[in-house]
């Protein structure tokens, strides 16, 4: 079984532009990424994706992969599906180009999945995180999963799912880590289907598979991801990384 890992990589960003290449501790944030990728040495390769000669020649002039986008795409999926198309490889994992601090353990457990799924019933793995802050749950940018008995993703929301109408009967409210290990068919597959209306309207890419019969394996994990979304958060991975 071939596995690699593609760090899709856009050099514009909503709430925080250019976020990949700032510094963080005498390194880019993209670089930084990259080099955790590498290290953790489960991967048999490793390729940031983008749309951007900046990040293409900071991964390349570092003797990195990088791949440059033909075409303008609207989901990381879409990115990697046109990069890994002629490639040879069994499973693809995202790794988000802003999540500098990766860890090893949630990585190994979404692999897995795929070794253990004899039958093939898995298209997608991914993690997801509790949180019981109400604040963090009502927050829309934590995007949230409810799942089924065997853990397969039944619906992501950017809203509170599910609604607390009744409260104290043992619900748990999950976050969604977006970090993907696709079947390459899988992702294939999302490449070349349209967008329908659950992801338009929530703009959660995740929500193409399961419209189109997709089984997403979800996976717990109690790491929580330390991405780079907003000014604030490079200032904290500043220090870590100190």
């Amino acid at each position: 079984m071939k596995i690699i890992a593609v760090i899709p990589a856009r050099y514009a960003s909503t709430r925080f532009p250019a976020k990949l290449m700032q510094d963080l501790g005498g390194k880019t944030v993209i670089l930084r990424t990259y080099e955790a990728a590498l290290q953790t040495k489960i991967f048999d390769d490793v390729f940031v994706v983008t749309d951007s000669e900046l990040i293409y020649n900071e991964i390349v002039i570092n003797k990195g992969k990088a791949i440059m986008s033909i075409k303008e795409h609207e989901s990381g999926s879409d990115r990697i599906a046109e990069a890994v198309e002629e490639m040879d490889v069994d499973i693809v994992i995202n790794v988000q180009g802003d999540e500098p601090f990766i860890d090893i353990e949630p990585l190994q457990k979404v692999i897995e999945v795929f070794k253990n799924d004899e039958d093939r019933k898995v298209d997608l793995a991914s993690l997801m995180f509790e949180i019981k802050d109400k604040i963090e749950v009502e927050n829309p940018n934590n995007v949230k999963v409810i799942v089924d008995q065997q853990d397969f993703a039944l619906y992501f929301s950017r809203s509170v799912i599910p609604y607390p109408r009744e409260e104290n009967v043992g619900v748990r409210y999950m976050k969604h880590i977006g970090i993907y290990a696709f079947r390459k068919q899988a992702l294939m597959d999302f490449y070349n289907l349209p967008m329908l209306s659950l992801e338009a309207s929530e703009k959660l890419e995740q929500l193409r598979y399961l419209e189109y019969g997709k089984r997403i394996k979800m996976v717990e994990t109690s790491h929580a991801s330390i991405g780079i979304d907003t000014l604030e958060d490079l200032e904290r991975a500043r220090l870590l990384i100190k």
